[in-house]
């Protein structure tokens, strides 16, 4: 059967907010030491200690937003501790992850500096679980304070005279759980009091992130909501698709059997019921959607790699995850309306990371290539998409055969995201254009792809799953006639003159 769609180019349905491509990186495994600091001694080419490969990759890509330092270790850092002389910094022990020493040489000065090296901008995550609200207004004063004070002369006194510029403040993190395993109406007066101090100086404006729900804690949203939707600008919901059948048997990233392809994705697919429920909550307490639902974790986990520490949660990545990453995105863009920051677990060397490092080596994941591939989306504006798609499957496990996505950039061009979730076959689809002005002149297509459902690059193999130039297309009046090849991604890129 083929698969019809039909893109509405003079429909727009709102702005895809670039923050919809955003990343999270915590101090978790091999993500932060390792994967993107070596330090200036390092014999690993580097730029004021970070890697310069993990920089340039990520520039590429167009990172638009990089959340830090967590995830759970946001709620027991404390960010003097990894301030001024990196000798004289205090070691702890990261008791969430690993049980490793940390020895804070990264901290707020070197996470800033990574934001201007990639042209991002940052977002902190701040302690609510285990810190003070001084410890907090502290911060926020440290970072974006100019004129006499006493956390601005710290600041100077640390080599950073001006201060910087933070539009994005999360205050705390999952205190449903690591945060501190709290009910919602504890924590919703928690961050009433939390956010208070989390001040505006000078022309600095700071966008206020509420702790949201985990998964399909919908009280959590109902609470919040009612009790603190009038002090946030957004709140969080966190959701993993986690293959197997519990957390203590995930499943394995490669070599997994047949019949979990289509379970992954399924799993995946419920991102689409859990921000329609959760946007119809906030709807009843914000129905002119002045608040953002940011999806500040979110992506596969799986077990980790054999004979790796498990609290480094390192993971392979297969073009399975770069199908998790591509129909997530597109229900993201999707509900542009309400969705507006989104960052997928993690950067670097953990979870569904975009890179993988190993001492000097560097390879870009297949979820990475998704990335690239569809950062022609942001800042694009929706546009109206109608669709007839083939099921696979029956019942309640049946999914789509087709994801679909399309926007309009500012210079007029169309792109169309379009994942094939079948492993076994092509999928035929027409794509039909109706509301341009002028005529379709021009297609060229990008895909994705891979001859086995776990084919992944390695450091040995490092373009296994890359990126091809995508022509298995014919334009017949003004109608795209397209098969796209098995487990997929692909974004056409249409001009009309």
């Amino acid at each position: 059967m083929t698969n019809r769609i039909t893109v509405n180019a003079d429909r727009a349905k709102g702005t895809i907010n670039r923050n919809i491509y955003g990343h999270f990186s915590e101090h978790l495994g091999r993500c932060i030491y390792e994967g993107l600091w070596v330090g200036e001694d390092s014999e690993i080419p580097n730029t004021k200690g970070i890697r310069n490969d993990v920089a340039a990759a990520l520039k590429k890509m167009k990172i638009p937003v990089l959340r830090w330092p967590g995830g759970c270790f946001a709620d027991e850092y404390h960010w003097k501790d990894g301030i001024g002389p990196k000798e004289n910094r205090k070691r702890m022990i990261n008791t969430h992850w690993g049980g490793v020493v940390e020895n804070n040489h990264f901290g707020t000065h070197e996470f800033m500096m990574l934001c201007e090296m990639l042209e991002c901008e940052p977002y902190i995550n701040g302690n609510v679980g285990s810190g003070t609200v001084q410890e907090m207004a502290d911060w926020v004063e440290y970072l974006t304070f100019e004129g006499v004070s006493p956390m601005a002369e710290l600041r100077e006194a640390n080599g950073r005279p001006e201060p910087w510029k933070v539009k994005y403040f999360g205050v705390g993190n999952e205190n449903w759980g690591c945060g501190g395993n709290m009910r919602p109406e504890y924590y919703a007066d928690l961050y009433r009091q939390f956010q208070t101090y989390v001040r505006n100086y000078g022309s600095n404006r700071i966008h206020k992130i509420a702790c949201g729900p985990n998964t399909d804690d919908y009280h959590w949203m109902e609470t919040l909501m009612k009790q603190a939707h009038r002090f946030m600008d957004s709140i969080t919901v966190h959701y993993y698709t986690v293959p197997g059948d519990s957390w203590q048997e995930k499943g394995a990233a490669t070599g997994f059997p047949e019949d979990m392809w289509r379970v992954t994705l399924k799993k995946a697919l419920f991102m689409e019921e859990l921000i329609s429920k959760h946007s119809a909550i906030m709807d009843q307490y914000d129905p002119d959607k002045r608040i953002g639902l940011l999806v500040d974790e979110w992506g596969t986990w799986h077990d980790v790699e054999p004979g790796t520490n498990p609290g480094f949660l390192y993971q392979q990545n297969t073009i399975r995850d770069a199908l998790v990453a591509g129909i997530s995105l597109n229900i993201f863009n999707e509900h542009c309306d309400r969705v507006q920051m989104a960052n997928i677990a993690q950067l670097v060397n953990v979870l569904q990371a975009v890179i993988l490092t190993e001492g000097e080596k560097m390879v870009l994941t297949p979820t990475y290539h998704v990335f690239d591939m569809y950062k022609v989306h942001q800042d694009a504006q929706l546009l109206d998409v109608h669709q007839s798609i083939t099921e696979l499957g029956e019942g309640k496990q049946a999914i789509p055969q087709i994801s679909v996505s399309a926007s309009k950039d500012e210079e007029g061009r169309i792109h169309i995201s379009l994942c094939n979730l079948d492993h076994q076959a092509g999928a035929k689809v027409e794509v039909g254009l109706r509301g341009l002005v002028d005529k379709l002149v021009s297609v060229q297509g990008t895909t994705l792809t891979s001859d086995a459902i776990d084919g992944h690059n390695t450091f040995e193999e490092t373009d296994k799953v890359s990126p091809t130039e995508f022509t298995a297309f014919n334009l017949i009046d003004q109608v795209i006639h397209a098969e796209l090849p098995p487990m997929s991604v692909t974004v056409l890129a249409l001009t009309a003159e």
